[in-house]
């Protein structure tokens, strides 16, 4: 009796060994490989906010902002006479949103408000219409985006990217500009800034700055 079961056992054995070995190879086949990409949050070949900021903004983004800059007085009386013809002299314009400023100011600082905002007296610009500076630790809005002309909605595949892009850039000002300084110590003194702004409140110009330079 027992040698007609013994190649029934065996049979089973070699059938129970092949299903196991099949069942490794279709885990195998399904397991995804993460490559170093992968892990860090980038796949290859996938867009980066960050690394478009990183590799515009001092670049490209800065240095045309600069090169655009017009005294922040000569806008100032530009827009109170006619904001259209203004936007159309010295702006740039993105889309249906108001147009886009590239300045450069000189004046004295004064005390920081607690959202970072800096005032700064700037001699030719009206007294009704205050001069903000953003010192951080936030900065928003998106005008240094937008300031170029050159960073466009189209090259990007949806709105988050688009707004993405934004924010990098901002983290950029924070790093190359913002974290250089300490807006405790402006008080009284004098600055030369440079940057861009959107006069959504034509009675507040909030600056984001691309470059600051102080006067002791």
């Amino acid at each position: 009796m027992s040698t007609r079961k013994a190649p029934a056992k065996k049979r089973g054995r070699l059938i129970f060994g092949g299903a196991a070995l099949v069942l490794i190879i279709l885990m195998f086949l399904s397991t995804k490989i993460v490559s170093t990409s992968d892990s860090t949050g980038t796949a290859a070949g996938t867009f980066s906010p960050q690394q478009f900021a990183e590799q515009k903004y001092e670049s490209e983004i800065a240095p045309d902002i600069e090169s655009r800059a017009e005294d922040i007085a000569v806008v100032s009386k530009a827009l109170t006479a006619d904001p259209a013809a203004a936007a159309k002299e010295f702006g740039v314009v993105s889309g249906s949103s108001p147009a886009v400023y590239s300045v450069k100011l000189k004046g004295v600082a004064g005390q920081p408000d607690a959202n970072g905002l800096l005032p700064v007296q700037v001699e030719g610009v009206p007294a009704e219409v205050k001069v903000f500076v953003q010192m951080g630790p936030a900065v928003n809005g998106t005008a240094i985006r937008d300031a170029t002309g050159k960073v466009d909605f189209a090259q990007f595949k949806n709105q988050i990217e688009y707004q993405n892009v934004g924010a990098e850039l901002n983290k950029q000002v924070k790093k190359f500009v913002l974290d250089k300084m300490d807006k405790a110590t402006l008080v009284g003194k004098t600055v030369s800034v440079t940057g861009a702004f959107q006069p959504i409140n034509p009675a507040a110009y909030i600056i984001t700055p691309v470059k600051i330079e102080v006067t002791p």
